[in-house]
């Protein structure tokens, strides 16, 4: 704050307590005309109201003085006055790092046990799971949702639901959360051209039990172990190691409809899992990870 500033808070907050003071004191003190009857004469309502002159109650007086001189300690003691750094030396800044620290070292008590303990413990620990959900909510949900059961329209998968791209178990998960993760699916337009990808499309659906024409359906296969089994497998059923989908367990990324699903071999896709390690640090990241297993052991436990 320059000096003018200072200066202008200081001149306002001295005029305004002296003007107070002055009314406080003045408003008892002066002599107000009244008729005999005690009114000053001013009437409303044909005369049936009148306007009457008494005392200030005791109590009032009382708590009024007591206000204005708590209001001239509080300027001297506090940074009110313009420049003037109070006597007290307090500042809101050094209020909100005393807190901060009183507050992170609290975490550090808490995170000692979630950095020491494995995924499988952390799970069944309600104060890291509080933890965990909490962190999730404010880093997390905007791809996967709240309950972390993901969005198609993003493509971000479900991540309770057991069938997790790089794998389900607790390590597995961490590393996702730490490192992040890049799926790519690459576009096959040029290889295989839009019969194709509706033929292969149609091979894939039969592997989930659907039926399409018995004709696009050789065709695909045979275009599905030409191209396609390097990453997924001769059953379709994926690999963890790579982030490849199983293409058995009708659980669909980015939706489920031939549309989708045809352009997703024309065109590809290119799914990318941010690496949280720098922002969050391993500990937060441990009980993210214990909250999104837990969830799906939950998940899992209520399907059965």
């Amino acid at each position: 704050m320059n000096d003018f500033w200072s200066w202008w808070v200081l001149v306002l907050l001295v005029a305004n307590l002296a003007v107070a003071g002055f009314l406080f004191v003045w408003g008892q003190r002066v002599d107000i005309p009244v008729q005999p009857d005690g009114t000053t004469g001013h009437v409303w309502a044909h005369g049936v109201l009148r306007e009457a002159v008494r005392t200030l109650p005791t109590w009032w007086v009382v708590v009024s003085a007591g206000l204005l001189v708590w209001g001239v300690v509080f300027l001297v003691l506090f940074p009110t006055l313009g420049g003037h750094a109070g006597v007290l030396g307090w500042t809101s800044a050094g209020q909100f790092e005393r807190d901060q620290a009183a507050n992170a070292q609290r975490l550090d008590a808490t995170f000692a046990r979630v950095h020491l303990a494995s995924i499988e413990d952390l799970a069944s620990d309600e104060q890291a799971l509080a933890i965990g959900r909490v962190v999730f909510e404010d880093n997390c949900a905007a791809c996967h949702g709240r309950d972390a059961r993901g969005k198609i329209a993003v493509g971000a998968p479900n991540l309770v639901d057991g069938n997790s791209l790089y794998g389900n178990e607790p390590d597995q998960i961490l590393a996702s959360i730490l490192d992040g993760r890049q799926g790519v699916m690459p576009a096959l337009d040029g290889v295989v051209g839009q019969q194709g990808a509706n033929e292969v499309v149609a091979y894939v659906l039969t592997l989930n039990g659907y039926h399409a024409p018995p004709d696009w359906v050789a065709a695909g296969k045979a275009r599905f172990e030409a191209v396609c089994v390097a990453c997924h497998g001769p059953e379709g059923r994926g690999s963890h190691a790579i982030g490849a989908p199983d293409l058995t367990d009708d659980v669909w990324l980015y939706g489920r409809d031939f549309a989708r699903m045809t352009d997703t071999v024309r065109h590809g896709r290119n799914g990318i899992m941010p690496a949280w390690r720098a922002r969050l640090g391993e500990d937060r990241c441990r009980a993210v990870a214990a909250w999104v297993y837990a969830e799906g052991q939950r998940e899992i436990g209520a399907a059965h």
